[in-house]
């Protein structure tokens, strides 16, 4: 693959074309405008770039991207900035353009019947969700960024959260896409077919791509109908074991209508307790793990808080669930959630975390968590590790608060150590480094390190084929 030199490229000459093309609001180079664009949610890289473009539409998109691929100028695209991998930073060595999609996010197209949405890349997640709730319609897709995030980044990083065992990935929500190539051409693969036998398909290089392929500018994605009835319940259960088991009978007692169940530990909530305003215990006595579950149906024939309530009589007297409390509306359900919410928040607020976003298969987390809970407190005596979140597909955030004397930066030096130590624990139980929150440049090494090879060459390949000039995000996802 052969590497571009924006050294010796002309970025005035780019810029003023650029101006021409997108008028001046559409190119911003002050540092104190750009310098939000610049920095990566978790405050562990800051970016540079000569300036950022905004296009307003997939045509200045295209015309965008052909002026910087003559140029020989690389692209970094970004949504909405939320990512936790640095996988939208445009780092000084690469001498790459920002291109930011926020102004494209308009609704191209709504049909109930076909239970689809044709929305561009820049359109907030909530905003999809709005949209499809107007017309009684589902968009599952649900991150705790989803007031900020973009759904062009949500398909770049095929973006997880709290429903992927009831509705999948991100991946598995998308129709078709439109993509903008990295030598500016325009691949419309904006279909609303299901069913597509006719070759490769291609939207799937793009959705996980991280933006090193092209830009998706648009994409057309799957609806739902809307539940009618919820249960949600807090549970204190005797420990991951006793959670799994737990997972498993709810969803053949509720015939697999379970949309979400999370694992909290104690910590975690003690936590969001101390630190995050209107949250409330809601057992009267502590316990070292809970699961939050919601199950949802698409009756309203008040069945599932049944279901649910026999669910846990039974898992009581199995030792299973030590105490459980049942919304008993949606007011007492959102307060469950905010918990939920909460350990996120709270963590800030305890010092340095270091932070680890892996999957194992369902039926090792238990395993997992005694091995790697035993790991890092010998590495580091003293961490306070908070283990938590998507335990319904797997998927453990295995945050580590500092020892509550430590000196946060020493601790957080030690960043990458811990990291490889926890990977290797997991790639052992034949798990994923990334669940959810992609490769971007924080952890290309680190995959590299842990991919077969093969796969690895298979990757830098498709990256050849589509974008010989390395042109599309430098650095990211693919060594060079």
């Amino acid at each position: 693959m052969d590497t571009v030199s924006p050294k010796t490229a002309d970025y005035d000459a780019l810029r003023r074309d650029l101006i021409a093309l997108l008028g001046e609001k559409g190119v911003v180079d002050d540092s104190e405008t750009l310098s939000p664009f610049l920095k990566d949610q978790r405050g562990r890289y800051e970016g540079q770039t000569p300036f950022m473009i905004r296009p307003a539409n997939t045509e200045e998109v295209s015309r965008a991207v052909a002026l910087c691929a003559e140029a020989g100028v690389p692209l970094v695209p970004q949504g909405g900035n939320t990512g936790l991998v640095a996988g939208a930073v445009p780092f000084p060595e690469d001498g790459a353009i920002l291109i930011n999609l926020g102004r494209m996010n308009r609704v191209r197209n709504l049909d109930p019947t076909d239970y689809s949405i044709t929305v561009e890349a820049g359109c907030i997640l909530q905003s999809v969700q709005q949209a499809a709730e107007a017309v009684d319609r589902l968009f599952p897709l649900s991150l705790g960024a989803e007031g900020s995030c973009q759904i062009g980044g949500n398909l770049s990083t095929n973006a997880g959260g709290i429903h992927v065992l009831r509705y999948g990935n991100a991946r598995d929500l998308v129709l078709g896409l439109e993509v903008v190539l990295p030598d500016g051409r325009v691949w419309d693969g904006l279909t609303a077919l299901r069913k597509d036998n006719t070759g490769y398909d291609l939207k799937h290089l793009f959705i996980g791509g991280e933006g090193t392929l092209g830009i998706i500018t648009a994409a057309t994605l799957k609806l739902f109908p809307r539940p009618r009835e919820t249960a949600v319940a807090f549970i204190a259960v005797a420990g991951p074991a006793a959670a799994v088991d737990l997972l498993a009978r709810a969803r053949e007692a509720s015939g697999d209508r379970v949309a979400a169940f999370e694992l909290i530990p104690r910590i975690g909530l003690d936590f969001a307790l101390r630190h995050v305003n209107g949250i409330e215990d809601p057992l009267a006595e502590n316990h070292d793990w809970y699961v939050l579950t919601e199950l949802a149906s698409g009756q309203a024939d008040g069945s599932l808080r049944p279901v649910l309530e026999d669910l846990l009589a039974g898992a009581c007297e199995d030792d299973l669930v030590i105490d459980a409390a049942l919304a008993a509306n949606e007011r007492q359900a959102a307060a469950f959630w905010h918990i939920r919410e909460g350990l996120v928040e709270g963590q800030k607020f305890e010092g340095g975390s270091i932070k680890h976003d892996v999957s194992v298969p369902v039926s090792k987390v238990p395993s997992f968590l005694d091995q790697a809970l035993t790991l890092v407190k010998e590495m580091v005596p003293g961490i306070r590790p908070v283990p938590f979140g998507h335990l319904g597909d797997g998927n453990i955030h295995f945050n580590l608060s500092q020892p509550e004397d430590a000196d946060r930066e020493a601790y957080l030096g030690r960043w990458d150590e811990v990291n490889h130590a926890v990977h290797s624990l997991v790639v052992e139980m034949g798990g994923s480094i990334s669940a959810e929150h992609g490769i971007g440049f924080m952890k290309v090494a680190e995959n590299t390190r842990f991919k077969a090879p093969l796969e690895i060459e298979m990757m830098q390949r498709v990256k050849a084929a589509l974008d010989p000039k390395n042109l599309m995000n430098p650095g990211k996802v693919v060594p060079h």
